[in-house]
């Protein structure tokens, strides 16, 4: 089973329906029941899978650890885990609200860390599993009005290279995709043609190439970026 967070939109669902395709059971979550319970439909309908949807805001991480039990309690294998879960605030870090920090890092990489922790051990148990970080190019280069972002985007890297150490011994790979400009959600409103992004289907396609390798090679690190490169 492949387990998505924030799965409802963008690049997750991108994932989702690409590794449905491909035959393997979902779970997700999302924080709209509403979304999630669209998604479940419309996943099962077409590809004849199992979807377990829970709603979950990973900000908090009781909801995170909830999240966690739920798909334990499916009794399905975890063979992947995708850590798509974000947030972007737009804005200067010395003018920025108090508290927008702190919200960030627990969306962007709490979650992360509460997660990999919460599926690593049937990874171990098994001696396979793969975990995927949805990073950002945010997250080896700064920018203006984003510095928030790229500092947990900065340091999902960090956790994904701790974590890639650490599993190497027990066959679990860990990759990094780090997209630039991708045409979902976040760029609602935003004057610019969709062409002038990248397609969410073409990063899950990374993903799901970067899976289906053999066990002798992991892809550690991917920067997916637009054509005519970063806006």
């Amino acid at each position: 089973m492949i387990v998505v967070t924030g799965g409802t939109k963008g690049i997750g669902k991108a994932i989702i329906h690409k590794f449905a395709q491909a035959g393997h059971a979902v779970a997700v979550c999302a924080r709209n029941e509403q979304d999630l319970m669209a998604l479940k439909t419309e996943v099962e309908s077409t590809y004849g899978i199992k979807v377990y949807a829970q709603p979950a805001d990973l900000s908090k991480k009781e909801e995170a650890m909830k999240f966690i039990d739920f798909v334990l309690q499916t009794g399905e294998e975890v063979d992947i885990l995708v850590n798509n879960t974000g947030v972007f605030v737009p804005g200067a870090i010395h003018e920025e609200e108090d508290g927008v920090l702190e919200m960030v890092m627990q969306t962007n990489l709490y979650s992360a860390y509460y997660l990999s922790r919460g599926f690593i051990k049937g990874m171990k148990e098994r001696q396979e599993g793969h975990i995927f970080n949805i990073a950002s190019v945010a997250g080896i280069m700064a920018y203006p009005n984003g510095g928030t972002y790229a500092i947990s985007k900065h340091a999902m890297m960090g956790l994904s290279k701790c974590l890639r150490e650490e599993l190497k011994p027990h066959n679990i790979k860990v990759t990094s995709i780090m997209p630039g400009a991708t045409y979902t959600a976040s760029w609602d409103g935003v004057e610019l043609p969709e062409d002038r992004f990248s397609k969410p289907e073409d990063v899950a396609d990374v993903v799901y190439a970067s899976y289906i390798l053999s066990d002798r090679s992991c892809v550690e690190e991917v920067v997916i970026r637009p054509q005519l490169g970063d806006l």
